[in-house]
């Protein structure tokens, strides 16, 4: 079975930074993606930001220049650091991992991030 569990989320003000981490834990295999997701209320879970099957990062256009997706391969971690924040990227943040070689995918809890003055 495999885990992830995330951490770092909080109430920032507008401008401000925070760096969420999530962790794997367990029958991992081989990874074929890993990445962040989030869903505000009353919208649908989007990408936030992913490393690709190709080793390639991906964001989505909101976010581009402001996050930055980073992992450290010993520690089956990665980590999305959060500059600038807006009140728009309030969401609960969640952690996906797509993992071969049946490319089952695996979600984290969670971790709520707000952005308010």
């Amino acid at each position: 079975q495999v885990q992830l569990v995330e951490s770092g989320g909080g109430l920032v003000q507008p401008g401000g930074s925070l760096r969420l981490s999530c962790a794997a834990s367990g029958s991992i295999g081989s990874m074929h993606s890993m990445g962040w997701y989030r869903q505000a209320p009353g919208k649908q879970r989007e990408l936030v930001a992913a490393f690709t099957s190709g080793g390639t990062t991906t964001y989505t256009n909101s976010t581009k220049g402001r996050f930055t997706i980073s992992r450290d391969n010993a520690k089956n971690t990665i980590y999305l650091q959060m500059n600038n924040l807006k009140p728009e990227d309030t969401a609960v943040y969640y952690c996906r991992l797509t993992a071969r070689p049946f490319f089952n995918v695996y979600w984290g809890q969670g971790t709520q991030v707000t952005v308010s003055s």
